[in-house]
């Protein structure tokens, strides 16, 4: 097989597979079989209806900005991508054939971007409720994936005072669904979880709040490339300081990092390589739910953060950098009588009269 439809050849598509194994977890034991799971699928490319309902198409956008793959590779490629007002060349009354058609062909992966308005008269597409239709696309789907925080449980829109009932796909039209959050989706999440279900066939395990754990099991806090300075006590005090030039910690400038789970310091975007605390924005902690109303304002520090080290502890940003400092040498001290005990430690005999030292059997 020298390429594939799209200008996908066989090295980009080897590429891409061993990018999944690694965005996955797996090894590179498990590229062929992805490799086999997608040549499978590729045979027949798995439809996708993309509903557009309550957003500003920012998943769409973060979607066709892909570069590895990019949109012509995934879409003529990996999916048939049979229905999305946002790119696709049909429109009026062509675009609504093609969405039913689909709808009658059924055994699709629907994807929904935006939320759902459960007020009538708030959200339409062609003289019908979005809500009508959200329900009768996720009765025939494969799977439902809800991109981005608008349609996971409502986003900015359903900020207070949401006078629209605007919610997510799971409290709207009661389904259940992989909720891919962060404000826009990262797009190599999206591919990921798209590559994961054709290889596995199921829906992968997820938290509380139906977020895939291997992409949204850690806080951005616990990844973050500034955690060194927050755990000295650096921090920026205000934006335009020497502090900010330096790179410290961005807690007491509003940073949201330490509550919000997402796998941003590890995905990046703009072809991986930068994110918002990178580019030296604070955390405002989008792939939360209701973070639009639970972290206003977004420059404001949290009212306390929890200390590692010192269990139970909190501190307010004032205090946090002398907390962490006594954390870090409490955690010292307990590493080295731990070792102590453990026997690593302990001056070693001499060698008895004949016998090799460890570095002499080398």
């Amino acid at each position: 097989m020298g390429s594939f439809g799209g200008d996908l050849s066989r090295r980009d598509f080897l590429k891409l597979c061993g990018t999944s194994a690694a965005i996955l977890g797996l090894g590179s034991s498990a590229v062929p079989k992805i490799a086999a799971a997608l040549e499978k699928a590729m045979v027949r490319r798995p439809s996708v209806v993309w509903l557009n309902f309550a957003s500003d198409t920012g998943c769409t956008e973060a979607l066709i900005k892909a570069n590895y793959p990019n949109t012509a590779q995934l879409l003529l490629d990996m999916i048939s991508l049979d229905y999305n007002e946002t790119i696709m060349a049909a429109a009026g009354t062509q675009s609504e054939e093609a969405r039913e058609a689909a709808l009658k062909r059924g055994d699709y992966i629907l994807i929904i971007e935006g939320a759902i308005p459960t007020k009538k008269g708030y959200g339409m597409i062609a003289r019908r409720e979005m809500l009508d239709i959200g329900r009768e696309y996720a009765a025939k789907a494969r799977a439902v994936i809800a991109v981005g925080s608008c349609a996971t449980w409502g986003g900015v829109p359903a900020g207070d005072p949401n006078p629209a009932g605007l919610k997510g796909v799971y409290d709207a039209l009661g389904v259940e669904a992989i909720n891919l959050d962060l404000c826009p989706v990262n797009e190599g999440i999206l591919v990921a979880t798209i590559v994961d279900f054709l290889l596995t066939n199921r829906i992968p395990e997820r938290d509380s709040f139906g977020r895939p754990k291997i992409f949204y099991g850690q806080t951005i806090h616990d990844q973050c490339e500034r955690r060194a300075h927050f755990e000295a006590g650096r921090f920026v005090e205000r934006f335009g300081g020497k502090e900010e030039e330096l790179g410290y910690c961005l807690y007491k400038v509003g940073c949201k990092g330490p509550m919000t789970y997402a796998n941003c310091p590890k995905f990046r975007y703009n072809d991986r390589v930068s994110w918002c605390i990178g580019a030296g924005g604070p955390c405002i902690g989008c792939a939360e739910p209701y973070w639009v109303d639970k972290f206003a304002g977004f420059y404001e520090r949290l009212p306390g953060v929890k200390i590692p080290g010192i269990e139970g502890v909190e501190a307010g940003a004032d205090k946090v950098g002398m907390v962490a400092g006594a954390a870090t040498a409490v955690g010292i001290v307990a590493h080295a009588v731990g070792t102590k005990v453990s026997g690593r430690l302990k001056e070693k005999p001499p060698p008895k009269a004949g016998e090799k030292t460890p570095e002499e059997r080398g």
